[in-house]
């Protein structure tokens, strides 16, 4: 009897062992990225203000989400640690989505930060997948076989469509439609990773981006739906929409 409640005990803390080692945090530090959405110098509201884009066209904005994957930090001497692979789906309508956790950080000091914007092609050739990368998120032609990258959505009058809608979806991951972009971003300060500790990275995306440094009208295009030069050109204009706009250790 006593060596059944011996064995019954032992057995319980080794499940509580086990939980606690696959729960993530316990093991390298952990590092939080808030990500404020902006047009301009205003934060973003979607279907509540008007704004213009860079061809002097007014529009509102319905939806605007984005992949960001294959993160890594630069530590102070210059050598690269590649984070553990992890895919996040940021959904401006969803507050919760635009803080990211990335976990077993090694602890050191750094100077940047930099993710890609969008799904690696390993991940888009591996079919139906859970999470962020799920079906279900809308995120994913399944007659193209490939994810959105980013997406943004919205309204404008000068667009000659009865629904007077303009639809912007990314893709493309394979040689000269791809429009996988990475995003290298410095510190302002070097950001400390230790044990015991949480640090922040405040982020903000500018959706103006997406309309500039190569000018995009609605007048000449209101859907992109598919890889080609269109997808091409606005990807090379967000990549640039985001800066880091604080650090706290």
């Amino acid at each position: 009897m006593i060596l059944r409640t011996f064995f019954a005990y032992a057995g319980w803390f080794l499940l509580i062992a086990i939980l606690f080692a696959g729960a993530p945090g316990n093991g390298d530090p952990s590092l939080q990225l808030h990500i404020t959405h902006i047009m301009g110098a205003q934060p973003l509201e979607r279907k509540q203000v008007t704004y213009t884009n860079s061809s002097g066209e007014p529009f509102t904005i319905s939806r605007f989400r984005y992949f960001l994957s294959n993160f890594s930090l630069e530590t102070v001497d210059g050598k690269r640690s590649i984070l553990p692979v992890s895919y996040f789906l940021v959904d401006d309508a969803i507050d919760s989505s635009k803080i990211i956790r990335l976990d077993n950080v090694p602890a050191g000091q750094y100077k940047s930060i930099r993710f890609l914007i969008g799904v690696d092609s390993i991940r888009n050739v591996s079919g139906v997948q859970a999470g962020a990368l799920a079906v279900e998120s809308g995120m994913f032609w399944t007659w193209n076989s490939g994810y959105i990258m980013a997406q943004l959505e919205g309204y404008s009058p000068v667009i000659t469509s009865p629904t007077k809608e303009f639809l912007f979806h990314t893709g493309g991951y394979k040689a000269a439609n791809q429009v996988l972009k990475y995003v290298e971003l410095p510190f302002p300060q070097p950001l400390t990773i230790a044990t015991g500790k949480q640090p922040q990275v405040q982020l903000s995306a500018d959706v103006a981006k997406w309309f500039l440094p190569d000018t995009v009208s609605f007048k000449q295009v209101a859907v992109i739906m598919a890889p080609g030069v269109n997808a091409r050109k606005v990807a090379s204009n967000y990549q640039h929409m985001f800066r880091v706009t604080g650090i706290s250790d």
